[in-house]
């Protein structure tokens, strides 16, 4: 019982001192602001979407691409079809825009042809025929604002980064659990704002990134990596910060967020965060390793202690007290990252939501260890 104490106030302490960087580092981070810059219009943009049976998405991703501020002439956007089986590639075919283009992984790689990584070989592909200075990667369920691209080529012709990591959020959250996914997924993009700022690891989220295409090039692309389902994001990202250690930013901008939906159920919920955990011993950013372990320790500890507690009653005002702590400590970080991303209302399901967090931590980081997942209809060790 008191090794259990002496363990859970180590890491309380170890906990608080990570969470205080953060929001340290979120708060240092300065925001970007297209209007105060000028840009030449002369970075040619390649915008990669991967896409497998998102003929529901596409529509909406398109037309957004379409109202984009930066001139149509100097981007261009490549959707691969990833083997779809429903109307995918007609969207994209018959969609009236003279700078979409179609590219079919059918002709080019056989459908008995096992391959780990469908959406690492698409943006390879990609790329390949791209004939743009920068690629631009996003997801084919997200959309974006007018500004996005003008504030991406802004910034990038502003620093001159060989990669560039942009912020994500949620939205259509109409129900308590698609809430409690926004809030969580605020956090990480708290948290890889704050340690880019920091420079104590490398974070990012493949549905907003942009990156030179020659430091993709000279890195060997995915070379080494594609035998990883996913990992398209953080793991070239490393590739590239490996290369270029002064070369990765962040872009914390308004005008640069990217939309997604969260999941319907809790099954493709769990699903997606296991497939997100599957990668965390494939990092060779070890400072990033170090604090999911330090992470994921903490939550089983709370579980543990939270059993224990059932049992001995004298254990309940510790756990109270530790979780008091735990949720003080996060909102010291969340609510400015919240004010950023416009969700301040969103933290009033931030208490009730704190079980379903600890345990689909311990859950998901076990499994994304010890067990496979599906990803897009297939089924992933």
């Amino acid at each position: 019982m008191n090794a259990l104490l002496i363990i859970t106030l180590g890491l309380a302490f170890l906990y608080g001192v990570l969470m205080l960087s953060y929001s340290y580092g979120w708060r240092r981070l300065k925001t970007f602001h297209p209007s105060a810059h000028a840009y030449t219009f002369s970075t040619k943009v390649s915008v990669i979407i991967p896409a497998r049976d998102e003929e529901k998405n596409l529509p909406p991703l398109l037309e957004a691409l379409q109202h984009q501020s930066y001139p149509a002439n100097l981007f261009e956007v490549i959707v691969v079809d990833d083997f779809s089986e429903d109307g995918t590639a007609d969207i994209v075919k018959y969609f009236p825009a003279a700078n979409v283009r179609l590219i079919r992984m059918c002709d080019h790689i056989s459908k008995t042809q096992r391959l780990n990584s469908y959406k690492k070989k698409a943006i390879e592909l990609a790329i390949g025929q791209a004939t743009g200075h920068l690629i631009v990667t996003t997801d084919a369920d997200c959309v974006m604002g007018p500004k996005w691209l003008e504030t991406i080529v802004k910034f990038y012709e502003t620093y001159h980064p060989r990669f560039i990591a942009a912020p994500v959020a949620y939205h259509h959250e109409d129900d308590f659990f698609k809430k409690l996914q926004s809030l969580d997924f605020m956090t990480m993009q708290g948290i890889t704002g704050s340690v880019a700022y920091l420079q104590t690891g490398t974070m990012c989220n493949g549905a907003n990134l942009a990156y030179e295409k020659t430091a993709f090039e000279e890195v060997g692309g995915f070379t080494g990596i594609d035998m990883i389902a996913s990992g398209d994001d953080m793991l070239l990202m490393y590739k590239i910060y490996h290369a270029y250690p002064d070369g990765v930013m962040y872009l914390k901008s308004r005008d640069a967020v990217v939309r997604t939906l969260p999941v319907d159920t809790v099954g493709g919920f769990m699903q997606q965060r296991i497939r997100w955990s599957s990668k965390a011993d494939k990092y060779e950013d070890k400072r990033i390793t170090r604090v999911l372990v330090l992470v994921y320790i903490w939550n089983v500890i709370l579980v543990l202690l939270a059993l224990v507690a059932i049992f001995n009653p004298a254990l309940r005002s510790w756990l109270l007290g530790v979780l008091v702590y735990k949720v003080v400590i996060e909102l010291i970080f969340l609510v400015p990252v919240a004010s950023f991303f416009r969700k301040a209302g969103m933290l009033a399901w931030f208490i009730p939501g704190q079980p379903f967090h600890i345990i689909y931590v311990v859950a998901a980081g076990w499994l994304g260890k010890f067990g496979s997942y599906e990803w897009k209809g297939r089924q992933v060790k």
